[in-house]
């Protein structure tokens, strides 16, 4: 059996850092393991400009601690009064890696985003021309269809429709949870791809439902049944380049989790590479997490490979922390509910 794992040092293509005392708290978390990340722009105000967007990465850098190298990759958040010479000015600074489409209400502080689609055509067609690449939060907002629903629906009335309309956009669907995602991420071509959290390979929907209802394993997209959750670690193990890790780790303190109308997120940037082993290894895939963890990302960004290495060492099963602490309270860390075997130790 495997006992050390090395591989280029991965990144994340999906994280939340929050703000203020919640980043301070949380940035160490990833930059620990990882070298870069694509920034989510859903803060409160959301960051919708190349200013904003320059503010938030200084405001990251500065709360990064001394010894951590980490490059933030920002975003700009997607709005119906978006400016596309805005989005192409800040793409071609280097500053902006990608533009974030959040349907209107389709998950935390969303409120900003888009509810018609034709509103946003030219900044499409402008990301198009050169080459941006448009992050999506692949759900559908409407009161009628069920929540667990959402995704394929997005897929069929939303995005084909944009893709189809905008030949040569670059596009990522984030957080897939289901096996029709997976297939049509598959059916794309060069200028598709999606991203995979490490809680979607690990929880299915009984997870939040059985036995009572459990806050911390409550996200946005919903985890789905049992099939799909086997489809996704299928396609993470697969070595398809399309596929590449963005865990979407979300921290809210517990007080916001556990509230009478909880807010979804799971925040994983503390132990992922951890869970990320141990789900590979049970799939005789370990050769290939270096591919879903650092290298398919970046070629998809068209960014270089990370030139440095993490090692991993499987051994006694690793203890992480129940929770990190901020000024603003407790985050729990997300709990796969199976020993880990596997920590990074160089």
């Amino acid at each position: 059996m495997t006992e050390t794992l090395t591989i280029q040092r991965p990144d994340d293509w999906h994280l939340h850092l929050r703000d203020g005392a919640m980043l301070a708290a949380v940035l160490p978390e990833t930059a620990r393991h990882f070298a870069r990340a694509i920034i989510m722009p859903n803060l409160v105000p959301p960051v919708v400009t190349a200013a904003q967007a320059a503010a938030y990465r200084d405001r990251i850098l500065a709360a990064l601690p001394d010894g951590f190298g980490f490059a933030p990759l920002m975003t700009l958040y997607l709005t119906e009064e978006t400016d596309p010479d805005d989005v192409a000015a800040a793409h071609a600074s280097g500053l902006v890696h990608a533009v974030k489409l959040y349907p209107a209400g389709a998950t935390t502080n969303s409120a900003s985003g888009v509810a018609n689609f034709d509103r946003v055509r030219g900044v499409l067609e402008r990301m198009a021309d050169i080459g941006l690449p448009l992050c999506v939060h692949g759900e559908v907002t409407t009161p009628d269809i069920d929540i667990f629903d959402r995704e394929s629906v997005f897929i069929d009335r939303v995005l084909d429709p944009i893709r189809r309309a905008t030949p040569g956009l670059r596009v990522v669907m984030e957080h897939i949870t289901t096996s029709g995602a997976v297939d049509y991420a598959r059916s794309g071509g060069a200028d598709l791809a999606a991203t995979i959290t490490t809680h979607h390979l690990v929880i299915n929907r009984n997870h939040i439902l059985v036995g009572g209802i459990h806050p911390h394993y409550y996200c946005l997209p919903v985890a789905k049944r049992e099939t799909h959750r086997q489809a996704l670690v299928g396609a993470a193990t697969s070595g398809d380049g399309c596929f590449f890790l963005g865990t979407d780790s979300a921290p809210h303190t517990d007080a916001l989790k556990l509230s009478a109308c909880g807010c979804a997120g799971c925040f994983t940037a503390t132990n992922t590479l951890s869970i990320l082993a141990e789900v590979f290894e049970r799939e005789n895939a370990l050769p290939r997490l270096e591919g879903f963890t650092s290298r398919h990302g970046p070629g998809f960004y068209r960014l270089p490979v990370n030139t440095e290495t993490v090692t991993l060492t499987r051994g006694e099963p690793v203890t992480y922390p129940g929770a990190i602490q901020t000024d603003d309270g407790p985050v729990s860390v997300f709990d796969p509910g199976f020993p880990l075997h596997w920590r990074v130790t160089g």
